[in-house]
């Protein structure tokens, strides 16, 4: 199951309603090209002040399985289930401090942009991405001496899609569901807080 488009309420573009988080991963691996393609699209999002401030952590199988074993030991139990196959995890991370030394508010918004354009490129690319927060930070920066001034904010697991009649029944009939989201009018404001677009 490689596709799974959003039913908007007005058309989107393609990219964005197409783009899900799926679970069924195949554990083919990834090409260099496709991973800095990935990578090249998550450096030309935008930031405040052009301060782009993400770092990306990237755990290649195939090219350093002890450092993918690392990061995939961090995972939670659930996530390392469906997981199992994937071949790349990335983990997304964002420096807290200006170049002054000052506290940057925007370090994990502008990662975030970074990161939606990471995922959208690997869409557009056929890749299935899967953007986690079910990991333990605290491991994950003692494993691999994370500064103290760099935030650990998601793990993303990156491959092909893989059979969905291999997850257990649970997940199955959840990546067979039909997508939801609030309706615009409870995320959406017009000119004052509550008042529904």
């Amino acid at each position: 199951m490689t596709t799974k488009p959003a039913p908007t309420t007005v058309p989107v573009h393609e990219l964005i309603a197409g783009r899900w988080s799926p679970r069924a991963y195949s554990s083919a691996s990834i090409s260099r090209d496709h991973l800095h393609a990935v990578l090249e699209a998550a450096r030309w999002a935008p930031s405040s002040y052009n301060a782009q401030p993400w770092r990306f952590m990237v755990f290649d199988r195939s090219t350093d399985e002890v450092a993918f074993k690392q990061a995939f030991a961090t995972l939670v139990p659930f996530n390392q289930d469906w997981n199992a196959p994937a071949p790349v995890l990335i983990a997304v991370t964002t420096q807290t401090l200006t170049s002054k030394g000052e506290v940057n508010r925007m370090a994990a918004y502008d990662a975030g942009a970074a990161a939606m354009s990471l995922v959208l490129q690997a869409h557009a690319l056929g890749l299935a991405a899967h953007q986690m927060g079910g990991f333990d930070g605290a491991a994950f920066r003692t494993a691999f001496s994370i500064p103290d001034d760099v935030d650990v904010l998601s793990i993303i697991s990156l491959g092909h899609y893989g059979d969905v009649e291999k997850l257990d029944p649970v997940l199955r009939e959840r990546e067979k569901s039909v997508r939801t989201r609030f309706p615009l009018g409870e995320i959406a404001y017009s000119g004052a807080w509550k008042k529904a677009f």
